[in-house]
């Protein structure tokens, strides 16, 4: 068995096609861990989502920020864009079954054997694993009732940026979103920052990704993540990072997490997605 781990599709299904037949990908012998972001801005989200739908149990995928916001537009919370690109789900004969599988989705996966953590942007610095897991199971429970749809309509906004356990309960749920699902730099206290968007050596002074604080909690175990398109690969003991931006005209790329083995990726072969070369705008 071989456990691999891709970073964000974003509806780039002939990609994840193409790049699970590249590592040789068999459901009933490996694993896979996707990092979030399966659907929006790239051609053919229903087919991505029909198609990791179809892997079964030898995928293992949590929710990031896009999946959150198509969630949010089936339930007439936030109403989609000119750039939004999951109609094709919205207007699919299996929509229903389609969102519901998606809204039961964790927002994190933690192997506590392995020591070893799949979110899609990352862990606030100043919580420990059990603590992300508390709160991202408060979360999650209410995506996965029947009143799933009031679970979303106080999740945008950028406030608050600094955890306490004294928040307001929407407020507490709006926060372990953004850090889970939207997280990239923080200050030296810890406040996130939303507005920074380029690679480390681009911010403004004061900033440094969430990865590099220096007191993080929880830098005993690797975390694997996406979300971070300009970011790109990074490996090292404490973190993987994979998302290597397909749909803005990058690769997709796998790595086997477990043997451990070198990456491997296929790039966007869609001509208007490589012209446009922007990073993400949430």
């Amino acid at each position: 068995m071989t456990l691999y781990a891709i970073g964000d599709i974003q509806g780039c299904a002939g990609r994840f096609d193409a790049l699970l037949d590249a590592i040789s990908f068999e459901p009933v012998r490996d694993r896979l861990w996707l990092a979030g972001d399966l659907v929006n801005r790239g051609p053919n989200s229903l087919g991505v989502l029909r198609r990791v739908i179809a892997l079964g149990d030898s995928v293992t995928a949590v929710l990031g920020n896009h999946d959150l916001h198509l969630l949010a537009a089936a339930a007439g919370i936030r109403r989609p864009d000119a750039k939004d690109t999951f109609d094709d789900i919205l207007g699919a004969p299996d929509a229903a079954e389609l969102l519901d599988w998606l809204r039961n989705r964790p927002l994190l996966h933690h192997d506590a054997g392995a020591g070893r953590l799949l979110v899609h942007a990352g862990l606030p610095p100043g919580w420990s694993v059990g603590e992300a897991k508390r709160r991202a199971e408060e979360v999650c429970q209410r995506l996965r009732s029947p009143a799933w749809a009031e679970g979303l309509a106080d999740m945008y906004g950028d406030e608050p940026r600094v955890w306490s356990g004294r928040l307001a309960p929407e407020d507490r749920r709006r926060y372990t979103i953004n850090a889970l699902t939207r997280m990239r730099f923080c200050d030296h206290r810890g406040e996130l920052d939303f507005e920074n968007t380029g690679p480390p050596g681009t911010q403004p002074s004061g900033l440094i990704p969430w990865f590099d604080f220096p007191r993080r909690k929880n830098r005993d175990t690797h975390i694997v993540f996406g979300h971070w398109a300009a970011l790109g690969l990074l490996r090292r003991p404490d973190v993987t990072a994979l998302d290597t931006g397909c749909v803005w005209g990058g690769s997709l790329t796998a790595i086997a997490l477990e043997p451990p083995a070198e990456p491997v990726s296929i790039d966007c072969c869609d001509s208007a997605l490589r012209s446009a070369r922007v990073s993400p705008p949430l």
